[in-house]
């Protein structure tokens, strides 16, 4: 009904609801019509073709995500598929979640391919980036796009970042820049978000100012923390001494050999180092042979065997037909005596240099990214270089404060540290670490 008093010269107006009672109370308005209807099974080629467009789809899709829905028992869904076009790990550890809306802002750009129009949709913030994203990563032949911020506290009363999407597609000339304006009346943007060098950038003037940063890091390649998916039976607290305690409140006395200081995401955000959290290790590659730690930690073994119930069905499919017990994201890295790290939650990037707790190497948890160091001066030297300006600038450049994860390694692996030393003058000191670590010999002790 609002749209047709903005819009009085189209020439048809369509609305498609779920819910047969308000599309019945919708439909009383002589202008529009108003079809009764479930969008993942609607066949909307037929309902596009009563007219040629271009068209305007216009709407507030749902604000929920395939799993939310799952836990409420909804029916409500799109057939499965891989539409976002994860691979490997991704599309099985959990970015295969996703938004109701997301997958069907998607329809929207596939029927306007064939067409043309514009999207105009309330969608969160993280969704519209996704969308476009997803378009400009297919060189869809869309125009440059705009993102209205708005409260979505006090409009809807729901706490979560969201905006109006407004997209072109089809309509003369394409560009891979979005313009973001802080409310619904700013005049002008305050910023542009785009598609560059293949990936999605907040803050387009500043990547361009220091896009010379971007390259391969050969010789530095940043790590996740350790994933094991059980915290309440592999983190423990306590000390050697006195013992350790389990997340069910289980005391326990372990062999020293697979426990190691840990630290969380919050305590790498927050620059606190603490000796009081243990991680049980169970392996010093990924894939190794869990069965060894019968004869060097038979203790650490029982336990484990104890709690079999939690940790044999974790449901995640990286540890099918993988030794019992096994853990990822684990390497020769993982066992650097000396690591510069990052929490991958926070608004604001706090790189620290972490050494070792009670001369054992610190571990972190899989939201952690860190680079592993051989020595202070190398960490030294490395935490010089993540928190100079350079750095600094152009991972703002690249990364999003309000998503869920500003900061991932994907995004940290693309920023070169050589190329950051030659902006500081300090090339020859990095060529002497680099040096350093070609040379040094790899650590083959690969089991307990």
């Amino acid at each position: 009904m609002a749209a047709a008093a903005q819009f009085p010269r189209c020439r048809l107006l369509l609305g498609v609801e779920i819910n047969p009672v308000y599309a019945a109370a919708a439909g009383r308005n002589p202008e529009v019509q108003v079809e009764q209807g479930d969008f993942f099974s609607m066949d909307w080629p037929r309902v596009l073709d009563r007219d040629p467009g271009p068209w305007l789809i216009l709407g507030n899709p749902p604000w929920v995500t395939n799993a939310e829905l799952g836990v409420l028992g909804s029916g409500n869904l799109p057939a499965k598929s891989n539409f976002q076009g994860h691979r490997g790990l991704d599309a099985v550890t959990g970015k295969a979640n996703f938004d109701l809306s997301e997958w069907m802002l998607l329809q929207h750009l596939s029927w306007l391919e064939e067409r043309s129009g514009w999207i105009a949709m309330l969608v969160k913030t993280s969704v519209a980036r996704k969308t476009l994203r997803h378009a400009w990563k297919r060189q869809m032949p869309t125009g440059r796009a705009a993102i209205f911020r708005i409260d979505a506290l006090r409009s809807f009363g729901a706490s979560v970042d969201a905006c109006f999407l407004v997209l072109p597609v089809n309509l003369g000339e394409t560009s891979r820049d979005c313009d973001i304006y802080p409310d619904l009346s700013a005049p002008a943007p305050a910023g542009v978000t785009g598609f560059h060098d293949d990936m999605l950038v907040a803050d387009v003037d500043g990547y361009r100012r220091f896009r010379g940063l971007i390259g391969h890091n050969a010789d530095y390649i940043w790590r996740s923390g350790v994933k094991h998916d059980c915290a309440r039976i592999m983190e423990l607290s306590g000390s050697v001494e006195q013992g350790f305690t389990n997340g069910k409140g289980e005391r326990l006395h372990l062999e020293e050999a697979c426990l190691y200081p840990m630290l969380k995401s919050s305590d790498v955000a927050r620059g606190r180092i603490r000796s009081d959290r243990r991680m049980i290790v169970t392996q010093r590659r990924v894939g190794a042979d869990t069965s060894l730690l019968r004869i060097t930690a038979p203790k650490t073994w029982a336990y484990l065997v104890s709690q079999a119930a939690l940790m044999d069905k974790r449901s995640s499919v990286i540890y099918k037909n993988k030794p019992r017990f096994s853990i990822f994201g684990v390497g020769d890295y993982t066992f650097a005596p000396w690591k510069v790290a990052i929490s991958g939650f926070y608004k604001n990037p706090r790189f620290v240099k972490i050494g070792p707790i009670d001369g054992k190497p610190v571990v972190f948890d899989d939201t952690v990214y860190f680079l592993p160091c051989r020595s202070e001066e190398e960490a030294d030297f490395i935490l010089l270089l993540v928190q100079s300006e350079p750095y600094r600038r152009i991972i703002e450049a690249m990364s999003f404060p309000d998503e869920k994860r500003p900061i991932t390694a994907e995004l940290l692996k693309r920023v070169s540290l050589q190329q950051v030393a030659e902006r500081l003058g300090l090339t020859s000191e990095y060529c002497r670490f680099r040096d350093h670590v070609e040379t040094e010999p790899r650590n083959l002790e690969l089991i307990f």
